[in-house]
């Protein structure tokens, strides 16, 4: 049984009130950083780049879709994922279809990435009953110019990857039989937002945010932080057609 507090109204009252204020501050020091994210300098993508998606080849300008803000979230899903995306990915791109609808009206287009062919995209988009643009990376530079992946080479460089792969905790290994991957190949992608905006006929390069940031999260997460109970230690995620119970 997890330990708390049994009180009265009024301790009740005022202990919140108490973690009001630090509330406050953190949702003054948000509005800080957005301010600043906005403030970050436009980069000029000079190269072109074509994509796979479910209506043929697109330019990156395209998946606009007339809009001139693009938001995409890179799932987890590699050439080498032979069972699927990442079940933590994949429960994020669940909440995404709604979302999408009201960012539309908004001058945002709402789409996801990933590196796998598109034909094995489009199955997975269909087991999982999405309607977003789900566009296929494979076979351009555009995820390793953007770090939404890595190269073989490049992961052998970072420490940290070779020695989780050397030695990974239980739920990562049992993350890997998820995706059916090796980890040295899962571990490659990023799961990441990035943003683009499109103006006087350019396309910029305006953010990028990747894991472990909190915002890369399902939503489902941040109204876990409002229940009284915590969550499990272990970072465990299901497919939703896969939950054991």
């Amino acid at each position: 049984m997890s330990e708390h507090t049994i009180g009265t109204r009024e301790d009740w009252q005022t202990a919140r009130a108490e973690l009001a204020k630090l509330e406050a501050e953190q949702d003054e020091l948000t509005q800080r950083v957005t301010e600043q994210r906005r403030r970050l300098p436009w980069v000029p993508v000079e190269k072109e780049y074509e994509f796979d998606t479910d209506d043929g080849k697109k330019t990156l300008a395209e998946l606009f879709d007339g809009r001139s803000q693009l938001l995409a979230y890179n799932i987890m899903f590699g050439p080498d994922y032979e069972l699927g995306a990442c079940p933590g990915c994949s429960n994020l791109g669940d909440e995404l279809d709604a979302t999408r609808l009201h960012l539309g009206h908004r001058d945002v287009t709402l789409i996801c990435f990933s590196r796998a062919p598109i034909d094995r995209l489009s199955a997975y988009k269909q087991r999982m009953g999405w309607q977003f643009p789900y566009v296929s990376t494979h076979g351009t530079e555009f995820p390793f110019d953007f770090g939404l992946a890595l190269t073989p080479e490049q992961a052998q460089e970072i420490p940290e990857i070779a020695e989780t792969v050397a030695d990974p905790p239980d739920w990562l290994e049992e993350w890997g039989r998820q995706i059916g991957a090796k980890l040295e190949d899962g571990l490659r992608e990023a799961p990441s937002f990035i943003a683009f905006a499109r103006e006087n006929g350019t396309v910029y390069h305006t953010y990028t945010v990747q894991a472990p940031d909190p915002f890369v999260a399902p939503y489902h997460v941040f109204l876990l932080q409002r229940t009284p109970k915590p969550g499990e230690a272990a970072p465990r995620a299901w497919r939703k057609d896969e939950y054991p119970d």
